[in-house]
């Protein structure tokens, strides 16, 4: 080992920060004066890295692919304990909806039930928001042929929209329910209620001549009722909600405002169908 005597350790210390200085003033000028060379210098270091890089990327992948695996294994382990959990659940309902269905049967057996006639239904296209005589209502392009008739009931994919009131060749008139001029016997499903839902030509339509003793309930659901064999029983309508003057109205299921396809059913209702004429502005009514 070459020994130093001490000045000349201070005198190596003491260039050794000027030379050091220098030589990376001078790399940097060489870089500036000749990138095309400094680009072959910073891409041979990188040729030279690059198979090291690529050893230490697989190990850190595999590393990577592990962890995910593990994560996707606790995250399935607690997945399947929850459809275990829910897959007993059905399996009560099930149990519960087949008891159910056998004293149904046994019912209508000792009843001598008179199953309901199944219903038949055409799908059409609402085409336009139909004007002239009521201010609610919507024309449906039907095509020829369609067996459509008056009357008939028609509903989109959520709820009761209306009922035909005109038929033409190729397009039919839907009075929908919000209209002034509708007016249709609703059960209240958690009461059992009784009432008669009225259009107002607003975006809902208003609850009157509810059962006496029973009160709308904000959030019920209200469906139709076999009164007066216009409906069938049970068809979804909506939700009643009270304005802020405290009146019950009712949310329809339907989606009203943006109506594309429309299922019009014949349900085989002989009953009260919709008016010929329309009113002018609704009449005096007696309301709960």
């Amino acid at each position: 080992m070459i020994r130093l005597s001490i000045p000349a350790r201070q005198a190596l210390a003491r260039i050794t920060l000027p030379v050091l200085i220098a030589a990376a003033f001078g790399l940097l000028l060489l870089g500036k004066a000749d990138t095309v060379l400094a680009e072959r210098a910073h891409m041979a270091l990188a040729d030279a890295l690059a198979p090291l890089y690529g050893l230490l990327a697989e190990p850190v992948a595999q590393a990577r692919r592990g962890a995910e695996t593990i994560g996707q294994l606790l995250s399935q382990a607690s997945e399947n304990a929850r459809l275990r959990e829910e897959n007993e659940q059905l399996l009560k309902w099930q149990a519960i909806a087949l008891a159910l269905d056998a004293e149904n049967t046994a019912l209508k057996a000792s009843l001598r039930w008179i199953p309901d006639p199944a219903s038949t239904f055409v799908t059409a296209r609402a085409v336009a928001d139909a004007g002239g005589v009521y201010a609610r209502a919507v024309l449906l392009s039907a095509g020829p042929n369609h067996g459509i008739t008056k009357g008939q009931i028609a509903l989109d994919d959520h709820g009761l929209v209306g009922r035909v009131t005109e038929v033409g060749a190729r397009s039919v008139r839907v009075l929908l329910l919000t209209d002034m001029n509708s007016r249709i016997p609703v059960t209240l499903e958690s009461s059992r209620g009784r009432a008669i839902l009225t259009g107002t030509n607003g975006p809902r339509p208003r609850l009157s001549y509810w059962t006496e003793g029973v009160q709308p309930v904000e959030g019920e659901r209200v469906v139709t009722s076999a009164e007066a064999n216009a409906f069938p029983a049970g068809l979804p309508v909506g939700t009643v909600h009270f304005t802020a003057q405290n009146v019950p109205e009712v949310e329809p299921a339907a989606r009203l405002d943006r109506l594309e396809i429309v299922r019009l059913f014949d349900y085989g209702m002989h009953g009260v169908l919709a008016p010929e004429t329309s009113v002018a502005r609704p009449a005096t009514e007696r309301r709960h």
